[in-house]
């Protein structure tokens, strides 16, 4: 079967997909249709937390698809409560909405925040529906506090470190102060870990870096360690917020999603942290000052790379070498595994390093 050729004819056309078919994998490893082998540093976007097939991972995952593959949520589920409980407990959060992705968990959080604001402000509840964001210029506190003053706001939503915007960490100061005027004002602080959440920066969620704590919540990708899982943590002033009807969905909080996130939270402990920095700091090392490279910035094992040559010519010559690399703007994206084994890290970084040089 020419599988890249029957994608061409029957799928939309929305992604500017690599020439390759990944047909398996093991851990940090991954196969094409040819045999040829890769070390891959994207881990599907930061969503297979600890690579591909992993044991532990696929036993929970494999004893609760023999139980129960799916119930609605008009019922209870064991699963979807105890996940519930142990996100609480380690964020100090009060309640859980689950969806299936990162959008869905953003959007519950904006419309837990307009739906709070219409309680506390006398907003029109869940409106305006699509517009009603305003943006402001990371690390500049005066343009966000003239934005707040300016517009009739229900809260400030960051990602600590911008992701698809060039893998870009706040400034502590700027991230406190937000913090700050979010009190200031009277309005949530939302925190969207969708890709740096989850043990990614080296801390469970990546605002634990900056010594905040958020009004809201919302993660994903990496949660359940390649299953389609997203969760909205609701703290004590909106833990109330929404009632029933008021959202829902027809798969969040799936019982075997929940048992592969149980599974990954179980593991996501001090010393697998440890080791998150520790690689972090391996890849910065190597990287930063290398030839052809000009930068590293990120958290965690949630780096960009900028480099002298296009991103785009290093991806493909990495992939030519066996290394999967992905890119975000004008960067290189690393998103390894959070275990990935150190000599298969080591002999990754040597191939970048090499391209970048080249």
């Amino acid at each position: 079967m020419d599988t890249q050729k029957l994608d061409q004819t029957y799928i939309a056309n929305t992604y500017a997909r690599f020439p390759v078919t990944i047909v398996k994998g093991k851990g940090s490893l991954v196969w094409d249709d040819t045999g040829k082998e890769y070390i891959d540093l994207s881990t599907g976007i930061a969503v297979d937390i600890f690579g591909v097939a992993d044991e532990e991972w696929m036993a929970a995952v494999t004893k609760q698809l023999g139980t129960l593959q799916h119930i609605s949520n008009l019922y209870y589920t064991e699963p979807c409560v105890k996940l519930a409980q142990m996100l609480c407990e380690k964020t100090g959060m009060k309640k859980v909405f689950f969806g299936n992705s990162g959008a869905e968990a953003n959007e519950c959080a904006i419309k837990a925040a307009r739906k709070w604001s219409e309680e506390k402000k006398g907003k029109d509840y869940f409106t305006p529906l699509t517009e009603g964001f305003v943006y402001a210029e990371p690390n500049d506190l005066a343009n966000l506090e003239q934005l707040i003053k300016a517009n009739k706001c229900a809260a400030v939503m960051m990602e600590v470190v911008q992701g698809e915007g060039g893998v870009m960490p706040l400034d502590e100061a700027y991230v406190k102060g937000a913090a700050k005027l979010c009190e200031q004002y009277d309005l949530l602080l939302i925190c969207d870990e969708v890709q740096v959440g989850n043990g990614r920066s080296g801390k469970l969620y990546g605002y634990m870096h900056y010594g905040v704590q958020p009004d809201i919540v919302s993660t994903a990708k990496g949660l359940a360690g390649g299953l389609p899982l997203g969760a909205t943590l609701l703290g004590e002033k909106v833990q109330d917020v929404l009632s029933a009807g008021t959202h829902g969905s027809t798969f969040g909080g799936n019982p075997v999603c929940c048992a592969g996130a149980i599974n990954v939270l179980s593991r996501l402990d001090e010393k697998m942290l440890e080791g998150v920095e520790e690689r972090s700091a391996y890849i910065k090392q190597e990287l930063a000052g290398a030839k052809g490279v000009l930068g590293v910035s990120g958290l965690g094992l949630m780096l960009g790379i900028q480099t002298e040559k296009n991103a785009s010519d290093i991806i493909a010559a990495c992939r030519e070498k066996g290394v999967l690399v992905i890119k975000a703007k004008d960067k290189l994206r690393l998103l390894p595994a959070l275990n990935i084994p150190m000599e298969q890290l080591q002999k990754a970084v040597a191939v970048i390093k090499a391209c970048c040089a080249e």
